[in-house]
């Protein structure tokens, strides 16, 4: 399974970005899907995940209500809408797919990732 992210590029403060994942090499229906970044310095961190049918959603609280995953298991793929961006959002983002159906914010629930794509937000 491969997946690749796109989307990223700079913003000011209070933007948005859409982030999108096309995933190939296996059944994109059966996977669940989660959106992942990593900070300057930081460890990588759980940002949004979805369930394999799209009906069940989780964020982690530094985005909720800012950022909407969603997804599109006609053309394979997973979105990551990002509204009123702040600095602190300024981050590589990373894609995954995950076997369990409802996956949630660890690591190891995924057994596929794409390469980032880098998110800046100008303050």
């Amino acid at each position: 399974v491969q997946l690749q992210a796109s989307g990223g590029g700079l913003v000011q403060t209070g933007g948005s970005l859409r982030l999108s994942c096309v995933t190939s090499g296996g059944t994109f229906s059966r996977y669940g899907m989660g959106w992942f970044r990593q900070r300057p310095g930081k460890e990588r961190e759980f940002v949004a995940a979805i369930s394999w049918s799209g009906r069940m959603a989780a964020y982690a609280d530094s985005v909720k209500g800012r950022f909407t995953i969603s997804r599109d298991n006609a053309k394979n793929m997973v979105y990551l809408q990002m509204n009123s961006l702040k600095p602190e959002d300024t981050a590589v983002y990373y894609c995954a797919a995950s076997l369990t159906v409802v996956p949630g914010g660890r690591h190891d629930e995924y057994a596929y990732w794409g390469q980032g794509t880098q998110v800046t937000v100008s303050s």
